[in-house]
């Protein structure tokens, strides 16, 4: 039996509260409670509810761990000359320079056009542009490595050169390197570095940050019914596994962000669990990566509203995570969320305003 740990019981701000209250992975979050999941294998067997005051009484060396994971602030990411600091939620925007993506595919024509929106996304506060040549969407056939080279290197190389914060969504080996040599200076893999043994040894010789996503099966077959005994609890351990291969290949951890895959192999109850226990991954110690923008399940939810019409449900997701702490959230709508996110951000600081 093992025993995790989930932070709850959000406040608004810690004044008042001495020692009841911690901060969450450095960021503007603060927390009184602490789940106390206890698991037999891959699932929940039980769970308690401990005030932060009393935790240390009852956790023994892999909480102890957990807790220092939960509480240790993020180092900023280092993205070439750009800085992105993890004390607070940052937006990454997307660009598909694909023809068949879910929500965009096929608007963006050439490089040029492209380039032109992941610029216009940075403008609009979009911390890092994240490219990718290849749709993952469920159904989706694999690109041979050329054309997702071609689709997205000129993309990439230009929007560096106007000096962007750029990330590219791939997870072949050959791809990670010959975006690396026009100017990303960030992966993130669907994959989680599992689709190539090779990509391991290329991000761990470039010392760049990357994103390990948690996926069920293959993009062709991973939405034909997605089982799990415990989906909170499985994405959890997996990512830890995926985190430790990682780092036995070479890859600080402090370079690693996770997330929890959103739709990649989930069903809607999968993918509303997984948001609503988000705050668990904070005790793996890396940034958390939310991928909900337009996705499936807002339709679902919402009378199977078209992609193009998921901007308010793509903003009740982005809120509901950073309201757990997720450092950075992938977005269609940057405009918008970052709108959404500057409002959250007033009100922190007016809770974090000391009264006179």
């Amino acid at each position: 039996m093992r025993t995790l740990l989930k932070p709850t019981g959000f406040v608004d701000s810690p004044f008042g509260h001495d020692g009841k209250v911690a901060r969450l992975a450095g960021g503007l979050n603060w927390f009184a409670s602490v789940e106390l999941i206890r698991i037999e294998g891959r699932k929940r067997v039980s769970a308690d509810l401990v005030p932060v005051e009393g935790l240390e009484s009852r956790v023994d060396e892999d909480m102890a761990r957990q807790w220092e994971a939960l509480t240790v602030p993020r180092e900023p990411l280092q993205l070439g000359e750009r800085t992105v600091r993890l004390d607070q939620p940052q937006v990454m925007g997307i660009v598909n320079a694909t023809p068949d993506s879910f929500s965009d595919g096929g608007q963006f024509v050439d490089a040029a056009s492209a380039a032109a929106a992941g610029a216009d996304m940075a403008a609009e506060g979009a911390a890092i542009i994240d490219v990718g040549g290849e749709s993952t969407r469920p159904g989706a056939k694999p690109v041979w490595d050329g054309d997702e080279i071609e689709r997205i290197v000129p993309v990439i190389r230009q929007l560096a050169v106007g000096g962007a914060a750029v990330s590219a969504d791939t997870r072949k080996p050959d791809v990670m390197a010959a975006v690396l040599e026009a100017g990303a200076r960030m992966i993130n893999d669907v994959s989680a570095l599992t689709y190539d043994d090779r990509s391991t040894g290329v991000i761990a010789a470039a010392g760049i940050p990357t994103v390990l996503m948690h996926h069920k099966g293959a993009p062709e077959t991973m939405q034909e019914d997605p089982r799990y005994e415990d989906v909170l609890v499985e994405v959890y351990l997996w990512l830890e596994e995926r985190v430790a291969a990682a780092e036995a290949a070479g890859i600080a951890r402090k370079k690693i962000l996770v997330d929890p895959g959103f739709g990649f192999g989930k069903s809607v109850a999968h993918n509303l669990e997984l948001m609503n226990g988000l705050a668990l991954f904070h005790s793996l110690g890396c940034p958390i990566v939310v991928g909900a923008s337009r996705k499936r399940t807002i339709g679902a939810l919402s009378g199977e509203a078209p992609a193009d019409r998921r901007l308010g449900g793509s903003l009740a997701f982005a809120l509901k995570a950073v309201d757990q702490g997720a450092q950075i959230v992938r977005v269609h709508d940057v405009f918008e969320t970052v709108q959404a996110l500057r409002v959250w951000r007033g009100l922190k600081d007016q809770a974090l305003t000391p009264r006179v």
